[in-house]
């Protein structure tokens, strides 16, 4: 950090120190719920989303193969089959918008085009099968369906947008800086052998992460029950396979690496999350400095106004996964209309203020408002358009 950023940053925390009352109630309330938050953040998702999210983000920069990455993602890749895996990777993965991060950085650090990577970091947590099951549910099953079409679209645009925009940079960035897939030497392990080890490590995730919703039944129940047996067992297969089919040297390098990870996200991930749990409030609470009231009283009808508050709110707002079908529930019912609804579920899912904040440290500032920007945009203009057809 150099010094001017310090000399801003304790300038600000003097500001709010001398400033912020304190003694207001509304404000010791705001503070209750930040760290309730974070609290809550902490327990039900550090350690069993982030954590392997760490790992398969350690793994990947480690033991993907530059080769694979430039093949299916790299700049070189073909565009349809790059955009066609990043835009389905969401079905595979069961994660949050602040889990996606270390795998978006992963690969995008490895060599993978800016389009293909920012597709794969929309559709992680945006298409996700699980939440578009439970929307059909509770919400609808045209909620569900706008929702699946909408985020699988609104990834292979936006990582379209996202490239054609930033060409020079992008090519800049892998002029010499990556070899071709042919220059590179193979792998020390076999196709199979790196499919397996990584399927692991996401069956892991997914498990570990398997959450029981309200009114769950058959085999998501059944699933829920046994997932500690399934995560055992993996994780002895996955120790197995690191103690076999890597070295030391290996193994050290993707401890090295995950812990890297780890200590680029987790600080601005945490202020984030104390930010928004202030500002917002805990899911279903109504105690921060932004009342919940106004916020239904800003998209309750289908006008451009409430598609666009919903997308913004949605965008800044962190919702863990599958929150986002009760919170919005909630919300219908309060008087929300279908098409900011839809808006919500666009934006909200894919973005949130911790995850802006650390896709600034690997794409910098101008590329992150602009996909910030593109994801805000494109949620309102189809939730406007929902709200039309469902009038």
């Amino acid at each position: 950090m150099r010094e001017w950023q310090r000399f801003v940053v304790i300038t600000v925390a003097f500001a709010a120190a001398y400033l912020i009352p304190f003694d207001h109630p509304k404000v010791q309330q705001a503070v209750i719920e930040a760290f309730a938050l974070l609290h809550q953040y902490a327990r039900e998702h550090v350690l069993f989303c982030l954590v392997p999210a760490f790992f398969i983000a350690g793994a990947i920069s480690n033991f993907v193969s530059q080769q694979a990455v430039l093949r299916y993602f790299g700049p070189g890749a073909k565009r349809w089959l790059a955009y066609a895996v990043a835009s389905v990777s969401g079905t595979v993965l069961a994660v949050c918008s602040c889990t996606v991060l270390p795998l978006f950085a992963g690969i995008y650090k490895r060599g993978a085009g800016l389009g293909p990577a920012v597709a794969f970091l929309y559709s992680g947590p945006a298409i996700n099968v699980l939440a578009i099951v439970l929307t059909a549910r509770v919400l609808g099953w045209q909620l569900a369906v706008a929702r699946a079409i909408g985020a699988t679209v609104f990834s292979v645009v936006i990582g379209l947008l996202m490239a054609w925009l930033y060409r020079r940079q992008e090519s800049q960035r892998t002029a010499g800086g990556f070899p071709t897939p042919e220059e590179l030497p193979p792998g020390r392990r076999t196709a199979v052998q790196n499919l397996t080890y990584f399927a692991t490590l996401v069956l892991v995730l997914v498990f570990a992460a398997w959450t029981r919703p309200a009114g769950s039944e058959g085999a998501w129940l059944a699933v829920y029950r046994a997932k500690w047996c399934l995560v055992g067992v993996l994780l002895a297969f996955l120790g197995y396979q690191t103690w076999r089919w890597f070295d030391r040297e290996e193994r050290r390098s993707w401890l090295g690496a995950s812990w890297g990870f780890a200590q680029q996200i987790l600080p601005l991930l945490f202020a984030g999350v104390l930010v928004s749990g202030a500002l917002m409030g805990r899911p279903g609470s109504d105690h921060g400095l932004i009342p919940g009231r106004y916020v239904q009283a800003l998209v309750g009808a289908n006008s451009l106004q409430a598609n666009l508050a919903a997308s913004v709110l949605g965008a800044f707002m962190y919702f863990a996964t599958l929150t986002e079908v009760p919170i919005l529930h909630g919300l219908i019912a309060a008087g929300m209309g279908r098409g900011p609804a839809l808006a919500l579920l666009l934006a909200g899912p894919a973005l949130s203020l911790p995850n802006m904040l650390v896709i600034r440290t690997v794409l910098g500032t101008g590329k992150t408002l602009t996909y910030v920007a593109l994801v805000v945009l494109m949620a309102t203009v189809t939730g406007l358009c929902f709200g039309w057809l469902m009038m």
